[in-house]
């Protein structure tokens, strides 16, 4: 089993007001896609209720980014009471939604991704060594890139959901 070090623990959004729910999972899936992530959606759950829709996604992309290292990040989206509204904008009326977010993120680098060094408790012991004291620097800077795009995809989907928040109104 690889080593999983969890990075960045519980980063939380929250939002509450006027988004469009597929332009955001677009949007979160073209970042992941732009910086080379592969993306895996572990959970895609929608129930209708009578205060709206609660909609539930874990999504779970990752990133190879050497042979023993692996970047992992996991995207938990709860929204709830979630309605489809009209809005008017520059003379237009448009369809989007209404509701909460509540978005957590989790990230992780994933040493020994393959396995191959837990075979034998020598090899064990070496990798564990080898990683203290001689590959810190790599594990450091798997470190800061995981922590980068975290920060980066915080970062957008805050603006995102501000400047939606301030051009359209109910």
């Amino acid at each position: 089993m690889p080593e999983r070090t969890l990075i960045i623990d519980h980063l939380k959004f929250s939002y509450e007001g006027v988004f469009n729910l597929a332009e955001l999972y677009g949007m979160i899936a073209n970042f992941f896609y732009e910086k080379g992530w592969d993306w895996y959606e572990r959970i895609n759950q929608e129930m209708v209720t009578p205060t709206g829709k609660q909609i539930k996604i874990v999504l779970e992309p990752w990133k190879n980014v050497s042979d023993f290292y692996k970047l992992t990040v996991s995207i938990k989206m709860l929204m709830t009471d979630v309605r489809d509204v009209e809005v008017e904008h520059e003379g237009q009326t448009l369809k989007v939604n209404h509701g909460v977010i509540h978005i957590t993120f989790d990230g992780y680098v994933i040493a020994d991704r393959k396995g191959r060094w837990e075979s034998t408790p020598f090899y064990w012991f070496l990798s564990v060594v080898s990683q203290k004291y001689f590959y810190r620097d790599h594990f450091t800077k798997m470190e800061t890139w995981l922590k980068s795009d975290l920060d980066d995809l915080h970062t957008k989907i805050k603006s995102y959901l501000n400047v939606f928040n301030y051009n359209y109104h109910l």
